[in-house]
């Protein structure tokens, strides 16, 4: 009996693994969902940061733009350039019509058009990007009062009887399989 329900932790364990890696991978993002959003929006319900808000960003994802590269440009730039609509001191500009640019740190990217007047009219996107997860160990609970240096670790006790021990494996193989189900379900929305 062990032995199966350790196959089964193993296998649960293992799906979920891979349902993270496969979930995690970057991908490249239409600005705007389509190939001819970079435009000024008719709207502000139109607006590209609207879209931005719905979408989640990775680092490792890449933003691809498609515009008439001879018309219009997209230029990276600063927090106060994009507030300010100004075009003079890009992070970076791109002019080829078929834009692709990586995102290699979380925050804040900021993104407007190079064209005269567009970004006062709206032709801009603010683009956020989730900082990646990290595990850490939780502190262990202590009172304010009391000195961290004074603390006793002690290992935790094991199962003294097999049902002791089956009942903590299954646990672990229901939280295995409600994470794996998490994740599984986070893919098909994102």
């Amino acid at each position: 009996m062990a032995a199966a329900a350790s196959r089964t932790a193993f296998l649960l364990s293992s799906s979920a693994l891979l349902l993270l890696c496969f979930c995690t991978e970057a991908k490249e993002i239409t600005v705007g969902g389509k190939s001819d959003a970079w435009t000024i929006p008719s709207s502000e319900s139109d607006s590209l940061n609207k879209w931005a808000q719905r979408t989640r960003f990775r680092i490792g994802d890449s933003l691809l733009w498609k515009y008439d590269g001879t018309k219009d440009s997209v230029l990276e730039v600063s927090r106060k350039a994009y507030l300010a609509c100004n075009v003079t001191e890009p992070i970076a500009e791109y002019k080829d019509g078929d834009t692709k640019v990586k995102l290699e740190r979380s925050g804040a990217h900021y993104f407007i058009s190079g064209a005269d007047g567009h970004c006062k009219e709206g032709q801009k996107v603010i683009i956020v990007v989730l900082s990646p997860r990290t595990a850490s160990p939780a502190p262990s609970p202590a009172s304010e009062d009391e000195d961290q240096s004074q603390q006793v670790m002690s290992p935790a006790v094991a199962p003294t009887s097999a049902a002791a021990a089956a009942s903590s494996f299954g646990l672990a193989a229901r939280l295995v399989s409600v994470l794996g189900s998490l994740l599984l379900l986070h893919c098909f929305i994102f």
